[in-house]
């Protein structure tokens, strides 16, 4: 074994520092922090290249006392402790008394610093845990740190930084949940000599969130003020509308501390199941009031996890505290003028009155279509025809077609279908991107062989979600959502690698708030959404404008549909890959879809088949969800006992 040896200082200062110091938002979040502690009522966060070379924290807090400022920057040294019996009623921020330390051992720090009894105030500077000078300077109370050159004396951890515009967004986004945690103190961020978010300290947390996050999600708030044998909770949430795609959206704060609890997560979740689609996660500001006797906050270097005392009992009185929140509440969203989804019930932040309900697009162009199938006129149909068989007919035309095809119609004008499949005008361009299995793609051939010729009966529709075909001796069972997802995502495939993409506009613009963090994600994917026909561009501040969509998915609420696709990226800009890209086209598909449960005509339905019959291999969607299953008339009649 090779030889025990007692470690240095400065090394133990920089294995310290990587616990506590890992990138500037790091160094903003001890820093802003400390200024908390200290009573702080305005705090001014500065940052330039991303905090890399430069930071600069100020606020009016209580400030340092001239000989407790060298001590200050020692390892462990901390007010907020006396002994270990205080580690179990901890109530600030701060603690362990390492933030600094680290801090200063990896960049070099310059403090000024007042308290309110000193007549100057004092000025102090440290680089790579070295003490340069310590000196009287005239300041206003309070404290100013200048951070600068992070990690200047080792390379290897500046080498794992981000890009200087991702680390500014990871500072923005710890800022931002500062403000919404303490909406008693003004807090003010400028990058790069541009300011980015003030918030003016009046305590209304609904200001704060109109401020950082935009009108459409503050008109759709739920207050919450409630109180049981464990906790208090007070904040806001969201109504089902205002979700979203990952829980980057869901804030919750115990005794003034941002963390991440999975249980807490798990209960705010389990609330929101019967409200919320599968993989949808909702908004949440909410304060948390918990006898700090009950939680221990010392588990992670960072501050950033938790552990509970009767977790169990916390599960239930939390989850029924959301829950009660949100039952009996209106949760009818309203289409407002430019602004997309809000709620009818509060609108002061709205600045609109509620716009008339309007019908799809696409509505008048698909009643139009079943109008000339009654007609056997149908401008979609011959061109199918022509490829397959000129003078073939599907068997499924009841005599009375006419008369079936206007009840239909009527049925539709009360229930609008999803997608119009007269859209496409000609089939799609073949383009495989997912692997089929041999087996799986060679087994039904006779299904498409037989099915293009149109030889096949179409029976009619199963639970208004499956289509019933007979091919030859086969049943074939048809999803049509998984067939039209199968059918969107060929032709948008075909359009990428021909560059053929084209655009629709929307008019009026649709407006949109995207958080910074959310800016630069859409920045560095910026060419990927232009290339599949988005046109977003800035509308000022933190607003930014829809102008045009990919004209296949027109149909598709504009904002909905692009926040799903920035949703679901990474966050992680630097790992976008081509199948990214793809991933995101298969969720469009999925949207744009016609849904189960969605009555469609017979009209729609052959021309849902026809497109499906177009592809080469059609027996899978984006996701690898059969399309279709089948079953011979053997195995029927084997069912019924009538052969065995």
């Amino acid at each position: 074994m090779s030889e025990i040896q007692l470690l240095d200082e400065h090394t133990i200062d920089q294995i310290a520092a990587g616990e506590v110091v890992d990138r500037p938002s790091s160094v903003v979040k001890e820093l802003v922090e400390n200024a908390v502690d200290a009573k702080a009522t305005a705090i001014t966060i500065e940052i330039k290249e991303g905090g890399i070379s430069f930071i600069r924290i100020t606020d009016n807090g209580q400030g340092i006392p001239k000989e407790q400022v060298p001590i200050a920057f020692a390892r462990h040294a901390t007010s907020k402790l006396k002994s270990i019996e205080d580690l179990l009623t901890i109530s600030s921020l701060g603690f362990r008394g390492e933030a600094l330390s680290s801090i200063a051992s990896v960049s070099q720090v310059e403090l000024i610093t007042k308290t309110a009894s000193e007549l100057s105030g004092t000025k102090y500077k440290i680089e790579g845990s070295k003490e340069i000078s310590l000196e009287e300077i005239g300041a206003p109370e309070g404290t100013t740190f200048l951070v600068r050159n992070l990690f200047y004396n080792t390379p290897a951890r500046r080498k794992f930084l981000k890009s200087a515009q991702t680390e500014a967004s990871y500072i923005s986004t710890l800022v931002e949940r500062l403000a919404l945690s303490h909406p008693d103190i003004s807090f003010q961020l400028i990058v790069n000599n541009q300011p980015k978010l003030h918030t003016n300290g009046n305590t209304k947390l609904k200001d704060i969130i109109y401020h950082i996050f935009g009108r459409d999600i503050t008109s759709g708030l739920l207050s919450v003020d409630a109180s049981s044998s464990l906790l208090s909770v007070k904040g806001y949430i969201g109504k089902p509308f205002t979700a979203r795609g990952n829980r980057s959206y869901e804030m919750y704060f115990i005794n003034g501390r941002y963390i991440k609890s999975p249980l807490l997560a798990k209960c705010i979740e389990d609330a929101y199941k019967p409200f919320l689609m599968k993989h949808q996660y909702p908004f949440t500001v909410l304060q948390l009031t918990i006898d700090s006797g009950l939680i221990d906050v010392n588990v992670h270097p960072a501050k950033m996890e938790i552990r509970f005392q009767q977790s169990d009992q916390l599960y239930a009185e939390f989850t029924q505290i959301i829950r009660e929140a949100l039952e009996h509440k209106d949760m009818v969203p309203e289409v407002l003028p430019g602004a997309g989804i809000a709620n009818k019930s509060e609108k002061q932040y709205a600045g609109a009155k509620p716009m008339e309900r309007k019908p799809e697009p696409f509505e008048k162009k698909r009643l139009e279509a079943i109008a000339q199938a009654v007609k056997k006129d149908s401008p979609y149909e011959p061109k199918y025809k022509q490829k397959y068989e000129p003078k073939c007919e599907p068997k499924d035309e009841p005599k009375d077609q006419a008369k079936q095809e206007l009840n239909n119609q009527a049925d539709n004008e009360q229930q609008p279908a999803g997608q119009n499949f007269q859209q496409a005008q000609q089939p799609a361009p073949v383009y495989e991107q997912l692997a089929i299995a041999e087996s799986g793609a060679s087994y039904h051939a006779d299904f498409i062989k037989e099915a293009k010729r149109c030889n096949y009966t179409l029976i009619g529709q199963l639970f208004d979600t499956y289509w019933l075909v007979e091919v030859e001796k086969e049943l074939f069972i048809i999803d049509q959502h998984a067939a039209h997802e199968k059918v969107l995502y060929e032709k948008m495939m075909a359009q990428l690698l021909e560059h053929t993409f084209t655009s629709q506009q929307v008019s009026p613009p649709v407006i949109l708030t995207l958080t910074m963090q959310e800016q630069e994600l859409y920045k560095a994917c910026q060419d990927a959404f232009t290339r599949i026909g988005f046109e977003v561009n800035p509308f000022g501040g933190r607003e930014y404008a829809i102008q045009a969509v990919p004209a296949n998915l027109y149909g598709i609420e504009p904002k909905e549909l692009f926040l799903e696709m920035l949703d679901g990226l990474s966050h992680d800009i630097g790992n976008h890959t081509p199948d990214t890209v793809l991933e995101k086209i298969a969720s469009m598909a999925c949207k744009a879809a016609v849904k189960g449960r969605q009555k469609l005509s017979s009209a729609e339905a052959n021309q849902l088949l026809s497109d499906l019959l177009a592809l080469e291999h059609p027996y899978q969607c984006p996701h690898g969800r059969p399309t279709m299953i089948a079953m011979s008339q053997t195995e029927i009649e084997r069912k019924f006992k009538r052969i065995v």
